[in-house]
């Protein structure tokens, strides 16, 4: 990321504010929360991927019989 450097406009309190917003910005694991950060980014399937899913499963058990 490219940042506008303008001379002596960027003061101290400036850049420590910039550090501060860019490392909020990353997710941090929480005491409260125990959750693996690959299962906080799972994808929640849609309805329509349930549907699916489920007449697959249902196809599936027709055609054993």
């Amino acid at each position: 990321m490219n940042r506008l450097v303008v001379g002596p406009m960027t003061t101290l309190k400036y850049n420590e504010w910039w550090v501060r917003r860019i490392n909020d910005n990353s997710p941090k694991p929480s005491q409260g929360n125990s959750q693996s950060l690959e299962e906080h980014l799972r994808v929640v399937p849609s309805e329509l991927e349930i549907i699916r899913q489920d007449f697959e499963r249902r196809n599936a058990e027709l055609e054993r019989r």
